[in-house]
This record gives C-alpha cells, structure tokens and sequence, in this order.
C-alpha cells in the first residue's frame, strides 16, 4: 500500500477528474422528526453537494451494485418463434465516493457470493467491475458495532481511502488508476507529523464506540440456543416489515417473477430484493410455509448471518452499520437480540 497526503482543497480537483463517470456519493436528504440529519448515497452531479462529514446514510450504496428491482431479461415472442434479450444494466463506470469502511466490507462480503461463488452473478458482477471507491474514514455513531465485527477499518476492496487530518487527507493508495489520479494532483509523502496525526485521529475514533456485540464463540452459542425463548419474545416484538433487510448493506435474498404482456408478444423476467423476516418468504408449492412465525423468520435471519455465513465463508455477513437497529420500529437491535440469546440482559 502507498501513502500520500493532500490538502483538502485538491479533493475537489481530484473529483473533477473523476466527474466523466457517474459520481454516487453521500447528500443530505433532510431532517428526521428529531431535527437530526439524514443522509443517503445518491447520483452526484456538483461536488458542493457532496456531504462528506455524514454521520451515516439511512441506505447502503448497495442498490447501485444490486438494485431493488431489475429486469433481466425480456422476450420477443412471434408466431414462428421467440427471441431473448439479456441487458447486464451497465452503460458506464461507477465512482462511489466517501464510503465508509463498513460499506467497503459490506461490498466484499457481497463479492464472496455474488461474485466469488461457483454460480456468479453476471448482473452484480458487470456493475462490480466498473466500480472506482473512494472510502472516507467516519466517526461512529451510537448504534455502530463495528468494531465488534471487525468492520471497522478496510485493507481492500477499495482504490483509494482518505482519512481526514484537519487541513488535509491521508490517503491509503490501493490502485493503479487511484495512484495515477493523485499523479494529477498536488500531494506529498506523508511526514512524521502526518503519521502522528493519523494515529491520533485513528485513536480519537475508537473512543466513540459505544455499542459492541460480543462475537466470541457466537457461532457455537447459537448452536446451543437454537431453542432459546429469547427468539420467541423478540418474534412477538417483530413486526416481521423487511425494514432490516431493505437498509442492510449485505442482505441479497431476492425473488424472480415472469410475466407476458396481455398482447402475447412480450414477456419478461424481473428480481426483486426480499427479505427473510416477510411472512411469504419461504413458503412453497401448496401453501405450505417453512417460517409461519415471526420467531422463527427473525430467528433464521440471525442464523444466516452469523452462523451459516460463518460456516461457509469464515466471517459473519453482519458489518455492524447498525442501520436495520436503527430503522426497526419495533426497536430491534442486534447487540440487544445477541446479548439476550446469551443470557444477558
């Protein structure tokens, strides 16, 4: 890894060079009911408006990379035949810009099934490959577990990752095209003074986490408690929405529906996100449903982060955003959900 230093003032030409791409990056998007701010990652078009001291985004960028809804493919259907068009989505190379290290990882995560897998998706992957990130280093908010995951800080899946020193950004270099556009720019090697005031500022950072979730041995304690009543009294909190699903910044359940147009000569085929806490998600063929219960739906998305997941991959797909804590209505949090299951209040 190669590290530079810039003035702050030579972001804004640094987003320049990149504005012949589509810029998505982090905007304000008004005040909730308590006057706090929101903010979400969208399609960028001045870099004034770029609101890079954001707390967090109510969304992940994930939708630009695995939308909520895509067609993947339609048909032409005549009397002596039919043909099929299959359209990736991708018309031109994305630039995330000021994604937080737990966005990045959530992005790996997401690489390891939908890109690393023995079945990639074209769809992700396409969009994947024309992805340029720039990370930004954050302040954690009050439901960032982070740290607890090990999300906290990202060694790849980025180009390049600045870290704010007050007047200026320490940047962690990780690609060629990163190296080559900071080339273009006014920048430095980093003295012993920058060094210094990156651990300061790393250090000031870990002093604001306030929640944690305790990852030890969890895999096995979930074995244990597979039966435990806690699942039972958070089902009956659960309003079984999708809520957590539709933030998380990892979850990539979805369905594939099939239509005709009434016209008999146009058809197509559409993914949509799901989510594995709605009460139809895994029923089958003659009404039958594997997960009747918000219990057990809740229940079995905490399994498949951090347990099945594990098993598979080694690592949770959990990053510790504490996004769907933070938009659940019923006030479901995953340090809360974990602690009980281990017996703590």
């Amino acid at each position: 890894m190669i590290f530079k230093v810039f003035k702050k003032q030579e972001l804004a030409r640094l987003y320049e060079l990149l504005a012949v791409n589509i810029i998505v990056g982090p905007v304000a998007k008004g005040n909730d009911r308590n006057g706090k701010p929101l903010f979400d990652f969208d399609v960028v078009y001045d870099f004034n408006d770029l609101a890079l001291d954001y707390t967090q985004t109510v969304h992940s960028p994930k939708r630009f990379v695995l939308p909520y809804h895509e067609t993947l493919s339609t048909f032409a259907v005549a009397r002596d035949g039919w043909e099929k068009h299959v359209d990736l989505n991708v018309y031109r190379s994305l630039v995330f810009f000021g994604m937080h290290a737990c966005d990045i990882n959530a992005l790996n995560k997401l690489d390891l099934v939908l890109a690393q897998s023995a079945y990639p998706n074209p769809y992700y992957m396409g969009k994947r490959k024309n992805l340029f990130i720039i990370g930004l280093d954050c302040t954690p908010e009050p439901q960032c577990f982070c740290r607890s995951m090990g999300t906290d800080s990202a060694i790849h899946g980025f180009d390049l990752f600045l870290t704010d020193l007050g007047g200026t950004y320490f940047a962690e270099i990780l690609s060629a095209t990163a190296f080559d556009l900071l080339n273009q720019i006014n920048c430095k090697d980093p003295s012993a003074k920058d060094l210094r005031l990156y651990k300061q500022a790393t250090s000031e950072k870990n002093k604001h986490y306030t929640a944690s979730v305790e990852t030890s041995d969890l895999t096995k304690i979930l074995d244990l408690e597979f039966e435990s009543p806690a699942w039972d009294d958070w089902g009956k909190k659960c309003l079984s929405c999708g809520t957590c699903a539709n933030v998380c910044p990892t979850c990539y359940c979805y369905g594939v529906e099939e239509h005709v147009d009434l016209d008999l000569k146009h058809a197509g085929k559409t993914r949509s996100l799901h989510s594995c806490n709605l009460i139809d998600f895994a029923k089958v063929a003659g009404n039958h449903n594997f997960r009747p219960t918000s219990a057990s739906r809740l229940k079995y998305r905490y399994y498949h982060k951090h347990r099945g997941f594990v098993e598979a991959f080694e690592e949770s797909l959990c990053v510790g955003c504490g996004r769907c804590g933070s938009a659940c209505l019923a006030d479901i949090t995953p340090p809360e959900v974990i602690a009980s299951v281990r017996g703590r209040e």
